[in-house]
Order: C-alpha cells, then structure tokens, then sequence
C-alpha cells in the first residue's frame, strides 16, 4: 500500500528566542489538495511557524520535511507561494506597475539575471487574469485600492505555479466586499488543485470551504471539523481570555 507524502510533514517542532518559548513540540502535517486555516492570537507563533516551514527562521529543535525531503535539502521553492504579512501594504510612491510587482514572482524559477521568455510572459499574463488584474497591469501598485494591490501579490505568487498557496494575514486592511471576493478566489484555487494555507488571528474569517483547522499558541491542536462551532471554552483557552462567540463567518456560494 502506498501512502501519501504530505507537502509538510513537521513533528515536534519548537522555536525559542533569549530563552523565551515561541513555539513548543508542534506536530503536523498538510496534504496536496488540502484547504487549511491557521488561527490564533497575536503573538502566538503562527508567523513564525511559517516562516520556519520557509526556511527563513531556524527552528530550536524538532524537523522539517517539504515534499518528503528535509528542510535543507529541498530546493524546489517555486512549488510555494507566499503572500506574507502586510504585503498589500505598498508606499503611494512604490516604483512599480503591477506587472512590474507580478514579473517577480517568476524569479525563483530563472534567477535574478536570466531573460524574460515568453513562458514567463504567459504564465505572468494567466496569473494576472486569474486574479483579474491584467487591464491593470500599467498601473502603478501605489494608486490601487487594498482589494486590487492584495489580488496583485497574490498574482505574484501563483506566477510561479505553486503547488501551495500560503497567505499570512493577506485581509489586514481590507474592506468587506474585497474580503468576500477574496474567499470566493480561494475556493477556485483550491478547486483548481492549489494546496491553500490560510492564516488568521480573527476566527471570524474561517470559511465553510474549509477542510481542517489548526490553532497556534505556542502549541498546536488540529481540528479535522471545523464546521463544528468551536466552544467558548476552547477559544478562550486559545486566546487566554473569557470568549463569548456570536456567530460563525459565512460566505455565499
């Protein structure tokens, strides 16, 4: 019987600064196809865990593998996108047009200093159609609103054609409407076959399209049913304060 390699298979995980435990023992795996959201408080070591699973933090201890291979071994990064934090936030007076911002995600396939080919040029022109964003491409990235610069960067990460999407708080600043767009573009991604790691610290964005939960606080707990209203019990030991939980997000379908 043959099983499935998961793109990340993390176990016991841990990550310390000055002494001070960030993240302790996390164990988890995320599987192709998956659609995942990550939730906890401020502070409580989800950015962190990402950017270990990415290799720009060095865990303390525990081991990392992406696509069966371990951490420093793996060198197919193209196979992830990354929308991080604030990264829709750009300076009005940004040098760059959107495709100017969208060309770079094609960088971790050719390198800073190959030629433009024509693949690039399509798969740069897919990736701004598929976010809508293609009749904006001469614009600069500064005059757009918070919706379009988001669908911009997320452009930028599927240039490359990942087989995983992670967005780090990609709806920080950004107004209802955009925000339902937003959901309604994941679900097509994921469809599509995009892994897509959401990660939030308001439980009020977790969708109904969402397959399993994982909240971070230092530790993790995995739900395989997030459909399932979480108890005011669990949130307020997840938050470290009293919860009182109104309702659920919902998006239309």
């Amino acid at each position: 019987m043959k099983f499935k390699v998961p793109i990340f298979d993390i176990k016991n995980l841990s990550f310390s600064v000055k002494g001070q435990s960030i993240l302790s023992n996390i164990s988890l795996e995320i599987f192709s196809g998956e659609y995942i959201a990550i939730i906890g408080p401020n502070g409580g070591g989800k950015t962190t865990l990402i950017r270990m699973l990415l290799g720009l933090e060095k865990q303390t201890d525990g081991e990392i593998k992406i696509f069966g291979k371990k951490l420093k071994d793996f060198k197919a990064w193209h196979k992830i996108g990354y929308v991080p934090q604030r990264a829709s936030h750009v300076d009005s007076s940004f040098p760059a047009t959107v495709l100017d911002i969208v060309k770079m995600g094609r960088t971790s396939q050719r390198g800073f200093f190959s030629s433009y080919s024509e693949l690039d040029k399509q798969l740069v022109n897919d990736a701004m159609s598929k976010m809508d964003v293609l009749n904006l491409k001469d614009k600069m990235i500064g005059t757009l609103s918070g919706g379009q610069r988001q669908r911009v960067m997320i452009a930028r990460a599927l240039s490359s054609k990942p087989d995983i999407l992670i967005l780090d708080e990609p709806n920080t600043g950004v107004d209802m409407l955009s925000q339902k767009r937003f959901y309604t573009l994941l679900r097509e991604l994921n469809n599509e076959g995009i892994t897509i790691v959401f990660i939030t610290h308001d439980i009020g964005v977790i969708a109904d399209d969402i397959a399993r939960l994982f909240t971070i606080n230092q530790k993790a707990t995995i739900c395989n049913n997030p459909k399932q209203v979480l108890s005011c019990q669990e949130m307020s030991e997840l938050y470290g304060i009293d919860a009182h939980l109104i309702h659920m997000h919902k998006h239309e379908h």
